[in-house]
């Protein structure tokens, strides 16, 4: 190589360096919104993409007008390794001790493990989304706990194993005066094919079903109904939130 195509192929090669060690925020920023469709986006992006932070917004996704914001500003700090992706998240709000994920991708797919952890998080944010919840816009905190669990691709399918459970405390809707209306738990059992349980932990709405993935897609039977000297006063979210039957709302989901 002559001397001015070394050098050339020198400045090449800083160039690079700078553009993937000093990517701006930003450029997450985009991947995020494009991988999620524009569901979850990052406002407000600061720092880079191996450090940084931002404002995290759910949106309703297109043609939805609705958009929640999470308190505070969410955290990240990325690593590559050998093999490996790991991020650290910590959410002002909601996640000060962080949350460990580290991505190591193989030759069928990639393999997503999530640290065991504790979070808490405003029930509120959920109106960001949309369908139903910009109707029901419900209120409380989410318990989200995480145990030895690993989520699997393998070329084009995906399982997981451990558990994620979310505990819902003490929720209550614009839908009913009845305040709060109970507090609920949803399990996520790993397997090859997952399995979902939901269970009512209190209160006068009560809530059970279970259900599991069929391919890629949620399959959920369950239903909803209130306490009798409660109908009244959760009259109107059990009409919404599934097909009456009687005293019971059914929930089908797929």
């Amino acid at each position: 190589m002559s001397p001015w195509g070394a050098l050339l192929a020198g400045l090449v090669a800083g160039v690079s360096l700078v553009l993937l060690f000093c990517a701006p925020a930003r450029w997450l920023a985009a991947a995020v919104r494009s991988g999620s469709d524009g569901t979850v986006n990052i406002s407000d992006a600061q720092g880079t993409v191996w450090s940084g932070s931002g404002q995290l917004t759910l949106h309703g996704g297109q043609g939805s007008h609705d958009t929640s914001v999470l308190p505070g500003r969410l955290h990240w700090e990325l690593q590559a390794t050998l093999g490996a992706l790991t991020m650290d998240l910590r959410a002002d709000c909601c996640a000060p001790a962080g949350i460990l994920l580290r991505l190591v991708p193989d030759w069928a797919g990639a393999r997503l493990q999530l640290a065991d952890h504790q979070s808490h998080w405003p029930a509120q944010v959920l109106s960001g989304l949309g369908t139903p919840w910009n109707t029901i816009r419900p209120e409380g905190q989410l318990l989200l706990q995480s145990q030895s669990f690993v989520v699997q691709w393998n070329e084009g399918r995906w399982s997981c194993h451990g558990q994620l459970q979310l505990d819902a405390m003490d929720i209550a809707s614009r839908l009913s005066t009845l305040r709060p209306m109970g507090s609920y738990r949803l399990v996520l059992h790993g397997a090859q094919t997952p399995r979902v349980e939901l269970t009512t932990l209190q209160g006068s709405l009560q809530l059970q079903g279970s259900g599991q993935w069929a391919g890629n897609k949620l399959r959920f039977e369950g239903e909803a109904s209130a306490a009798p000297d409660r109908a009244e006063a959760l009259a109107n979210l059990l009409n919404i939130i599934g097909q009456r039957v009687g005293a019971r709302s059914i929930i089908k989901l797929g």
